[in-house]
């Protein structure tokens, strides 16, 4: 399964996108706190339309309780900071993979991304640009794991 990962994430509209994609592909959202909104709040709800009742959500109370929780799992850290190319990654067939993205202003911590704990990946694009909308490279590098999965089938 793969497992979308929002850490703090920002911007309602982006959350409820990001769910959207969640229940078109059978991903799990995982939702680090802090949240600045209600995540039953309209706008939320108005971004993933009806599919938030589809859902697989789980909301974890710190990024420290995420990754001890999930140690063990493949954590790929999405960044602009990155060196890898989401596209250029294997990403397994049979295990579980999360994905981790970070809050809309300021992404994820730049220690966790250059850790041993996961492998950090970044979406290509032109030097002079800063960064794609988070429910974009989430849907990006989602659909490349699916695609991935999907191959041999």
């Amino acid at each position: 399964m793969t497992h979308i990962v929002l850490v703090e994430p920002e911007i309602p509209q982006n959350t409820g996108n990001i769910a959207r994609t969640c229940t078109a592909i059978g991903a799990k959202l995982h939702i680090v706190r802090p949240i600045p909104f209600d995540i039953s709040d309209k706008s939320v709800q108005r971004a993933g339309l009806d599919y938030w009742q589809y859902l697989d959500l789980e909301v974890h109370e710190s990024l420290d309780a995420f990754l001890a929780k999930h140690a063990k799992d493949t954590l790929y850290f999405c960044s602009t900071k990155a060196k890898s190319t989401y596209s250029s990654v294997e990403y397994p067939k049979t295990k579980d993979v999360y994905l981790l993205f970070g809050a809309e202003s300021r992404g994820l911590p730049e220690d966790l991304i250059f850790s041993d704990k996961g492998t950090a990946i970044t979406i290509p694009m032109l030097p002079h640009i800063r960064s794609l909308n988070l429910s974009n490279s989430v849907a990006i590098i989602a659909y490349e794991v699916e695609r991935q999965k999907s191959i041999g089938k």
